[in-house]
């Protein structure tokens, strides 16, 4: 359960980073509420994770669901520029998390 509680945590961390962006500095109210709420509800999960995972893999993990879902977000959705170097980039942070998980 506390990997699942762990993943939920990564995807609200993704969720408050693009409301963030599309909340234009804090001004629009809708992308602030649903930012603030998902960094609530990200933290909680990462804290009932924590229960029965160590500090160093679920903060590893958490991040690392953050920033590979952020990226991808960014690029699908957001259409910002993709380049070789960020491709070896994430493909590298994968396979940190896939080795923090089966270590």
């Amino acid at each position: 359960m506390a990997w699942l509680f762990l993943f939920i945590a990564g995807i609200f961390e993704v969720i408050w980073a693009y409301c963030m962006k599309m909340s234009n500095g804090f001004t629009l109210l809708i992308p602030s509420a649903i930012c603030l709420i998902s960094m609530i509800l990200s933290v909680i999960f990462l804290s009932l994770a924590m229960k029965n995972l160590p500090l160093s893999i679920s903060y590893a993990v958490w991040t690392g669901i953050g920033t590979l879902g952020s990226f991808l977000l960014g690029f699908l959705v957001l259409h910002e520029n993709l380049s070789t170097i960020k491709i070896i980039a994430a493909v590298l942070i994968f396979i940190g998390l896939v080795a923090m998980k089966l270590g």
